[in-house]
């Protein structure tokens, strides 16, 4: 779960991570009042989306102006800016050309920046430990860092059991170039950031930039904070931050039924039973040519309703130019299955060849089922068949 750069800040300033102040704001007199109340001379003005980019991105009503991070120094001009960026549509790098439509804005204080540098957490898979990432090309995205001078990123694995040592701090604000005082208040920072990442479950947390101020200060000028969506049962105050907005409408709605989607960009949908086998299943449907519009898990125990909704997520995607629906029934049962999936088809007036793949419990009943539905179901025997058929169908239909 994502949430914006102003939330992430104020969790991370209970933590005593050093942020600069800042408030949220809705509308452009919102955006003045928050000005005032800061005081000046200067004031950033920050478009929330969640999308990383957004000082090099692009408002796409004014595609040669200015950014979405703007630094003003009149409070007439921070009201107007705001008004030119709400409900504008920012496009950056990450959000795609379609881009996300701005509808709030954090007004922050404006900043003495000396130097800006990376500080980055995360849980590492290889090492199954947090670690913690650092670079003295603050500014710049970590990835393209990392393509051009892999040298210049230095990485630190924590030890569960021993958690974060001085000595680890130390080494980061040394690798960073820092001295004098400057050590001590990038070893407080990055403690305390360490302490925010663990209480809060988070999986990433990246503060790009890092600053060190005129006064040798080390403040988070940027802050994006990304959590465990299985742990999120233990901060109902987390949740609660959640912008839906800015997530896909299909994954809420997938959600509420119990169903695990994700859109794609291929043409052929898929609906699956077990994480495994979708993989799997969107694997082959590459092998053999074409590319998987979803990943979409119905789960062990999907009742006909659920997978009624599957097909209708499924085909709200206007890519979707065939399904292939691949269960193995193991608690699940095929003539369940089968059920929901002719009675989908119907309710939804199906238009798009379909390919069906049943293996394991009451698989002939399930079988039977579709053979006798009067639906262009098209059967298949195994997973590469399966493959085989469904993109055989779509470029039928497209000649």
């Amino acid at each position: 779960m994502n949430i914006h750069e102003y939330q992430a800040k104020a969790l991370l300033r209970k933590y005593g991570v050093a942020v600069p102040h800042g408030r949220v704001a809705f509308s452009a007199q919102e955006a003045a009042d928050a000005a005032s109340a800061l005081g000046g001379p200067v004031w950033v003005v920050k478009s929330q989306i969640h999308a990383g980019g957004r000082g090099a991105g692009r408002f796409s009503n004014d595609p040669d102006g200015k950014g979405g991070v703007r630094v003003v120094k009149s409070v007439e001009d921070v009201r107007e800016n705001a008004q030119k960026m709400l409900k504008s549509v920012l496009v950056t790098k990450q959000t795609g050309p379609a881009g996300k439509e701005v509808k709030r804005l954090y007004i922050e204080e404006g900043c003495d920046i000396a130097r800006e540098l990376y500080l980055g957490m995360l849980v590492d898979r290889a090492t199954s430990r947090i670690t913690i990432m650092a670079s003295t090309e603050g500014g710049m995205e970590i990835e393209e860092v990392a393509h051009r001078t892999p040298e210049k990123i230095l990485k630190v694995a924590i030890d569960p059991a021993t958690g974060l040592q001085p000595f680890h701090t130390r080494q980061i604000a040394f690798g960073l170039g820092l001295a004098g005082k400057q050590v001590g208040a990038a070893s407080k920072f990055i403690t305390a950031l360490y302490q925010a990442f663990v209480d809060l479950d988070a999986s990433i947390v990246e503060v790009n930039p890092l600053v060190v101020t005129g006064s040798g200060d080390v403040m988070a000028l940027d802050a994006k904070l990304n959590f465990d969506d299985n742990a999120l049962y233990r901060h109902p105050d987390i949740e609660e931050l959640r912008d839906e907005d800015e997530e896909d409408p299909a994954e809420i709605e997938a959600a509420k039924h119990g169903l695990n989607y994700v859109k794609l960009d291929g043409n052929i949908g898929c609906m699956v039973n077990g994480a495994g086998l979708a993989m799997a299943t969107m694997d082959i449907i590459k092998l053999y040519g074409s590319e998987p519009a979803n990943f979409l898990d119905v789960g062990g125990g999907a009742t006909q309703e659920r997978v009624a909704t599957a097909f209708k997520l499924i085909l709200r995607d206007p890519k979707v130019q065939g399904i292939l629906v691949n269960i193995f029934g193991g608690i699940m049962r095929c003539d369940v299955i089968a059920q929901g999936v002719v009675a989908a088809a119907r309710e939804v007036d199906l238009r798009v060849p379909l390919v069906v793949r049943l293996a394991g419990t009451n698989v002939d009943a399930g079988r039977e089922i579709l053979r006798t539905s009067g639906l262009a179901i098209i059967p298949a025997e195994n997973l590469a068949d399966a493959a085989d058929k469904i993109v055989s169908a779509v470029a039928a239909a497209h000649h």
